[in-house]
């Protein structure tokens, strides 16, 4: 999938003749006043010290993406296509670039993170359209650790219909609105199997698991949607369902 990727992209930046432009990354850790301003609760994933966001400078258009792995770069896209994408930073380069170039084009929006009191609000806008499109007797998982939105999905929906796996260790095992948090390396294809609409952050393309989630969603046949900005020009390209109402 990500040298599916690195060729859309590719194909994108000769059509357009943008292959010798240089694109510029701001790889430093954003406080978490940058990243998502000043909020109601301390456990989003960003502030708590697990992932930062890299961003992509793309002649004003940004681009962002999460990464574990934060450095500093300056260069083209001609650069950029030829890393290395074994390593995580590497990676979260390419997405941060592919979402600024794809904005750039106005092939996309929405590719930077709320803020504020915006997290909070995206978690019940979330909730409230899931509810009205599904109704709340459905078998929801989710993948990743999105507290605004778990809390909200929760509440709206019966709370052993409800399933969440994550990869970070500090989550696993813990409890959130009720609902035990499972281990996202081992349990992903049981919760997949056992719900009906799967909610996954839009991270899992930035972590690489994104496509062993959609190989699940197919071979059970589960509707797969996607939320976050990481996602936004992958989204796209792959024509995959993203979901992400305050990001701008």
């Amino acid at each position: 999938m990500l040298e599916l990727l690195k060729d859309k992209l590719t194909n994108l930046v000769k059509s357009n003749n943008l292959r010798r432009e240089e694109i510029i990354i701001n790889a430093r850790p954003l406080s978490t006043e940058e990243a998502i301003g000043k909020t109601t609760r301390d456990n989003f994933p960003l502030q708590t010290g697990k992932e930062v966001l890299v961003q992509a400078d793309f002649k004003g258009s940004l681009g962002q993406a999460f990464t574990d792995s934060p450095k500093s770069f300056n260069g083209s896209i001609d650069d950029i296509l030829s890393l290395d994408l074994d390593d995580n930073f590497n990676l979260a380069l390419l997405i941060a670039t592919l979402n600024a170039v794809t904005r750039h084009l106005g092939m996309v929006n929405s590719t930077i993170h709320c803020q504020n009191e915006e997290p909070e609000n995206c978690g019940k806008e979330i909730a409230t359209q899931l509810l009205a499109e599904y109704g709340k007797d459905t078998r929801i998982g989710i993948i990743g650790f999105q507290p605004a939105i778990i809390e909200n999905i929760s509440q709206k929906f019966a709370k052993d219909k409800v399933k969440i796996s994550d990869l970070n260790p500090k989550n696993i095992g813990t409890e959130i609105a009720g609902v035990k948090v499972w281990d996202g390396k081992k349990r992903t294809g049981e919760l997949i199997k056992e719900s009906e609409l799967i909610l996954a952050t839009g991270s899992t393309i930035a972590n690489n698991s994104l496509k062993e989630i959609i190989s699940l969603c197919e071979e059970y046949n589960k509707e797969l949607i996607l939320f976050g900005t990481t996602i936004a020009g992958a989204a796209e390209l792959l024509e995959l369902r993203r979901i992400c109402p305050y990001s701008c």
